[in-house]
């Protein structure tokens, strides 16, 4: 019995020794069924990625991961900043504009609106202008037939024969009356009928003035043509464009008739409705935006805000004149108007595009040598252009103003591979 225990304790130091030492096969230490002891034995080695988008894979400290950007942080050259057309601004004060957005209607401005009267009876006998055309003022837009200018102009040049003939008889009675050949009396009578023709004339003068005509076309009244005493020239009281023409040639008309419209819109009203709770913020010569349909933009100020409101709606009136040189905005179109009310300086303002919404935070981009670096803030008052920072970004410190969803896609690609 002790020799078989001695042999079965021998055999099994040997069996030690032999899975112990180095040279072994491993096919010797499989079939001892030793291996799987020494391979729990064993330390564990990391296994080497295949790459950095291997699935499943350990991080060991000698791991192409450890070379990674920290978490929140994208890296960029310059080259690659310029190229992403990403601008990079430091951090300042800035105004925030508190705006009150009101709906209004384009309208031509009234003071450079005329219509334009036959201011005689008569007969349309010419139109000269069509819908459209440009006109210069005192340009002639039509010609009207009438009686009525007809002798207007008529009494104007008697009063002007009848004031020459006294004139002359007041010049010959005063040399008379002076050498004491002829009465005072007929002196003084030729003294007055001179000054009742003179105003006779001048009553003459200012009724053709009343129905259009100028200083220059009376004094060229005795040298046209008798059958032109008949015709009424109708001109453009401003320059613009025609925008109606209600005249149909050879159609009678009376003397307030309109024969043309002519509106300068080189400017144009804005006419809105400011409702009660913001005519406390509302002023005349306030800044004012406009946004009409499509991409037209305009600026403007308020010219007139109503003291009274309207009985119907319970607003007040409120009109804007607006720059109008390329005719973008046109008379009857609806536009959007903002009301810059209220501005407020605030310590750090960055444009809205510098904000990112990541994982339900606001964060923006500040620059780093490496490239740039996430940065929860905390916003407070803002506008359409601009939002304060009020925490979380200090004066003073460079981050990225445009094109930041380029740094946040490159964030997200970069934590999606970190995570892995």
């Amino acid at each position: 019995m002790k020799p078989l225990l001695a042999l079965l304790v021998g055999a099994g130091l040997a069996l030690g020794a032999a899975a112990l030492a180095p040279g072994v096969p491993a096919t010797l230490r499989s079939a001892l069924g030793l291996a799987p002891a020494l391979e729990a034995a064993t330390p564990a080695r990391a296994v080497e990625p295949a790459g950095r988008g291997g699935h499943g894979h350990a991080h060991g400290p000698g791991d192409d991961h450890a070379e990674e950007a920290p978490e929140g942080t994208v890296r960029m050259t310059e080259e690659q900043v310029a190229a992403a057309r990403i601008e990079v601004a430091e951090a300042g004060p800035g105004t925030v504009t508190r705006r009150v957005s009101l709906p209004g209607t384009v309208a031509a401005n009234a003071d450079r609106l005329a219509r334009v009267p036959a201011r005689v009876a008569g007969i349309v006998a010419a139109l000269n202008r069509r819908l459209g055309d440009p006109v210069a003022a005192g340009e002639v837009l039509a010609v009207v037939e009438s009686a009525e200018i007809a002798e207007a102009k008529g009494n104007y040049l008697a009063a002007l024969r009848t004031t020459e003939l006294a004139r002359v008889t007041f010049e010959r009675e005063q040399r008379l009356w002076q050498r004491r050949i002829s009465a005072e009396q007929d002196f003084l009578k030729a003294r007055t009928d001179w000054q009742e023709a003179q105003i006779r004339l001048d009553l003459a003068r200012q009724r053709l003035a009343a129905l259009g005509l100028d200083q220059a076309e009376i004094e060229a009244l005795p040298r046209q043509p008798i059958e032109a005493l008949r015709r009424q020239e109708v001109r453009a009281p401003i320059a613009g464009r025609v925008t109606a023409r209600p005249a149909v040639l050879g159609a009678a008309v009376s003397a307030e008739a309109e024969v043309y419209t002519v509106a300068d819109l080189s400017t144009v009203w804005v006419e809105m409705a400011v409702p009660p709770a913001d005519l406390a913020f509302v002023r005349e010569g306030m800044a004012v935006r406009i946004r009409g349909e499509g991409e037209t933009r305009g600026e403007g100020r308020i010219v007139f805000l109503s003291p009274v409101l309207d009985l119907e709606t319970r607003s007040a009136r409120a009109v804007v004149e607006v720059p109008n040189q390329d005719g973008a905005f046109r008379p009857g179109g609806f536009v959007t108007a903002e009301v810059a009310t209220e501005e407020q300086r605030v310590e750090v303002l960055v444009p809205r595009g510098a904000v990112q919404e990541i994982g339900g935070e606001s964060a923006v981009f500040v620059r780093t040598p490496e490239g740039f670096e996430r940065r929860e803030v905390v916003l407070g008052r803002g506008d359409q252009e601009g939002v304060e920072v009020v925490f979380g970004l200090d004066p003073g410190e460079r981050y990225a103003a445009t094109n930041t969803f380029v740094l946040k896609a490159e964030l997200g690609k970069a934590e999606a591979e970190h995570s892995h």
